[in-house]
């Protein structure tokens, strides 16, 4: 596209520089138009303008500015001179000569019509004949008075008129060079080429709609091997209201591993973004709407976040962050147990209590029944396969959208349940990202500066045992949630130490 661009600028250049030199070629001849009844070696410069005109039209156009008062050898030779210079074939000179040309004011009197000229070209000698004509043709001078006033203001016009061709042609080479049509890349041409599909985009601040970006975004090649180097990339998408107060955090996590990420942050819409242009968050917002905890605009912002981080035909994993998330390895360490790692990670449990099947709707049947239903934290890490199956569901999202209010949390339900009926076999049934209900009520324990210490941190990183690739490991964690703004402090302090970054 920026080839394309550049052509476009090209030629766009080329239309401007003709213009400006056809407007530079108006301004001398008109103020030499002023005086050509006044001094007939004035014609002499006439004639160099016209061997400097740049194409046919504009050299046809300028002699007909100045027909008024010539006589019809001088006009004729001026023309056919301005043609010979051109490159013209000989036989297109004599055809201009014997009548093809006409006066495209017919009522004004044929100086210049050719149709009555001999079928050679005048000669000096007959230029110096009809001198003596053209001088007895003349009209009579002006009264002295009217002179006196008339000249001045003549001279004024016609040093404007010329200062402004003169400015005009000057202003032409501070101009880009401008590309001919035959030597600039035609626009089609590189839409044509692979990288168009490849490259991801560069701006985010798209301006598709919903319907429109899940429709583009599901698009997937059916050849499993790439054509090109593809170097796999996990997508950190983060769902924020506003602010990402622990992003100097997430900065020294990110340095150094450019390349193998992407970032994506979707923000209530009326809030903008103050990152520097050195921040690995600087103009990563995409487009957003607001989202309402436990109502379908919840999982709307999510499958728009995976929309957007699927058009990066480089991006293999998608992580869902919110920000009071922190990181609890360093990249490498995070990279490599997602790559390796042949499930995804999402909660797909079978709740008997109220808060689970207690939560189902019989209307949601046929498509989805109790047996199916499942429960599951909204903080997931999904393969490219699986965000696919997410952002091109029509099936359940309409029943979901219908029969899932509160008291049943969407947010919870949705996804886990939608994935369980489509892939069960490549389902982890757990998170990567660690929080704390010992504390009890709708929401999980928030942590703030007095909670950061080393043993805490050790307690979240290695408290527990699970499953990996069907291997037993004490390593289940790569996230944490809830932080304040204010545990920003000691994570900085003891992430080299503990966390292994910084």
């Amino acid at each position: 596209m920026k080839a394309c661009s550049q052509h476009k600028a090209r030629a766009h250049n080329t239309k401007l520089t003709g213009a400006l030199k056809l407007f530079s070629l108006t301004a001398h001849l008109s103020s030499l138009q002023l005086l050509l009844f006044f001094s007939i070696p004035l014609k002499g410069l006439y004639i160099d303008l016209c061997l400097q005109a740049f194409d046919l039209h504009a050299c046809q156009q300028a002699t007909t500015w100045l027909a008024v008062g010539c006589k019809q050898k001088e006009q004729a030779t001026l023309w056919l001179a301005c043609l010979s210079t051109r490159g013209l074939p000989r036989g297109v000179v004599l055809g201009l000569r014997f009548g093809a040309w006409r006066d495209p004011f017919p009522l004004r009197p044929p100086c210049y019509d050719l149709t009555t000229m001999p079928p050679r070209v005048p000669s000096l000698e007959d230029l110096k004949d009809s001198a003596p004509a053209s001088r007895a043709a003349q009209p009579r001078a002006f009264p002295s008075l009217l002179l006196r006033v008339f000249l001045p203001l003549l001279a004024l016009g016609v040093v404007g008129f010329s200062a402004l061709g003169i400015y005009v042609t000057w202003q032409i080479g501070s101009l880009p060079a401008a590309a001919s049509s035959a030597g600039g890349p035609p626009c089609f041409e590189e839409s044509l080429g692979l990288d168009r599909w490849i490259r991801p985009p560069v701006n985010l601040m798209h301006s598709m709609s919903d319907e429109e970006l899940l429709w583009r975004a599901s698009w997937a090649p059916q050849v499993n091997k790439y054509p090109f180097k593809r170097i796999p990339k996990v997508a950190f998408m983060f769902l924020t209201k506003g602010p990402l107060p622990l992003s100097p955090l997430w900065e020294k996590f990110f340095r150094g591993n450019e390349g193998r990420y992407s970032i994506y942050v979707h923000s209530l819409p009326s809030y903008e973004a103050n990152f520097t242009s050195t921040s690995v968050f600087y103009q990563r917002q995409i487009p957003s709407k607001v989202s309402e905890w436990g109502q379908m605009s919840m999982c709307d912002a999510e499958r728009r976040l995976l929309a957007n981080a699927l058009l990066d035909i480089s991006n293999e994993w998608f992580l869902l962050l919110s920000e009071s998330c922190i990181p609890l390895y360093d990249f490498i360490i995070t990279y490599q147990y997602l790559m390796r790692s042949r499930y995804n990670f999402i909660g797909v449990t079978d709740d008997p209590g109220p808060y689970g099947r207690g939560r189902y709707n019989p209307e949601m049947a046929p498509e989805v029944s109790i047996e199916q239903w499942r429960k599951g934290s909204q903080w997931f890490e999904v393969n490219r396969k699986l965000a696919i199956y997410i952002i091109k569901d029509t099936m359940y999202y309409p029943k979901f959208e219908k029969y899932c209010r509160p008291h049943c949390y969407v947010d919870e339900h949705y996804f886990p349940t939608m994935l369980y009926i489509q892939s069960p076999n490549f389902l982890a049934n757990r998170s990567l990202t660690w929080v704390d209900w010992s504390r009890g009520g709708a929401h999980p324990a928030t942590f703030g500066r007095k909670d950061i210490t080393e043993a805490f941190l050790m307690k979240v990183i290695a408290g527990k045992n699970c499953s990996y690739n069907d291997q037993l490991s004490t390593m289940c964690y790569l996230f944490a949630r809830k932080f304040a703004p204010n545990a920003l402090e000691p994570l900085l302090q003891l992430a080299p130490t503990i966390l292994g970054f910084g």
